[in-house]
């Protein structure tokens, strides 16, 4: 990576200016900003909840025009079929001649926004789901190629229930982040009356090139996690399972289903991601604990008693983030 550090750099300046320019958009949520470009270089895909009117939507809206790439929004609703997502064979007459041809549908683009992907019924869902994780479909017998990069953004609300199909936690386990949304305070909401109730826009421009993102993602995962790394985001995932010897005493108690290996693998990703998007290329202890909650919040399951009792889930990750010791680095930011 040396020999390319021009390249290196220029491609995280692309990065931090993606984040920067989505807000100048989007009023406060600096966090959820950085969580979303640091899923979209890590090549992961991301679910963003959050009550009605937290501009859920705007944000992923606002990360397509920002990029030079094909950005495709899908309302989900619960008579959407799943060939409305993925595309249909239709017949086509040609000189008396009668042939089927392949409409691709809304997933054969860049960045794909599926709007309040919970409305939808499960076979739905899981067509898309299946798509994010072989990123290619199938139609008619026929396997289709999604073009790269291919990420998709979903949003949920939190507060309305009914008339939804919650994904499984299975199909949860594929988004790398979970990414919660909150109201914002005070001075930013007086911000954002003032910015929605003039006649003033903010115009986005496009920074970061299908090319550009490849090479972020590969980029990504060339920079170096050290083994005691690698153990500490093992040790995370493992001590979230109640049958753990390392586990918490809130894990023990609360916890129906912990984190699997693929919780180990988004912990390392992000934090990868993380240490790129700000101009570092290893990992440290850091990185990995400020990406643990959106990685493992919607991994680990939590039991009636955790109901009960008013438990949460961000409650049990403080503990098990408190109860497994960072590894030592020898790493000077």
């Amino acid at each position: 990576m040396r020999s390319n550090d021009g390249d290196a750099e220029r491609l995280i300046a692309a990065a931090a200016r993606l984040a920067r320019v989505v807000g100048t958009r989007i009023v406060g949520q600096r966090e959820a900003i950085d969580e979303v470009v640091m899923a979209l270089i890590a090549g992961g895909h991301a679910v963003l909840v959050g009550v009605p009117g937290l501009a859920k939507t705007l944000l992923i809206r606002s990360i397509g025009e920002a990029m030079h790439l094909d950005f495709k929004r899908v309302q989900f609703t619960p008579d959407l079929v799943p060939s409305d997502i993925t595309g249909a064979e239709v017949m086509e007459e040609n000189h008396g001649q009668r042939s089927f041809r392949f409409v691709p549908g809304p997933v054969f683009g860049n960045v794909i926004l599926a709007d309040e992907i919970n409305r939808a019924p499960p076979r739905t869902q899981a067509a898309l789901l299946e798509a994010m994780q072989e990123h290619r479909v199938t139609a008619a017998g026929t396997t289709w190629d999604l073009p790269a990069p291919f990420f998709v953004l979903a949003t949920q609300n939190p507060i309305e229930q009914e008339g939804t199909y919650p994904l499984p936690e299975a199909q949860l386990d594929r988004f790398l982040f979970d990414i919660r949304i909150g109201y914002p305070g005070r001075d930013e909401e007086i911000a954002i009356l003032r910015a929605t109730t003039s006649t003033d826009t903010v115009n986005i421009e496009p920074v970061l090139t299908a090319v550009e993102t490849l090479a972020l993602q590969r980029l990504v995962r060339a920079v170096p996690a050290a083994e005691p790394m690698l153990g500490y985001a093992a040790d995370l995932a493992r001590a979230s399972r109640p049958d753990d010897p390392r586990a918490p005493a809130l894990v023990r108690e609360y916890v129906r289903w912990g984190a699997g290996p693929r919780a180990g693998q988004a912990l390392v990703l992000g934090a990868k991601a993380h240490a790129t998007l700000n101009g570092r290329f290893v990992v440290t202890a850091a990185d990995i604990r400020r990406v643990a909650r959106p990685v493992l919040r919607h991994r680990v399951l939590v039991n009636f008693a955790a109901e009960a009792d008013g438990i949460s889930v961000e409650r049990i990750l403080d503990a098990l983030l408190e109860a497994i010791p960072e590894p030592a680095s020898h790493i000077r930011l």
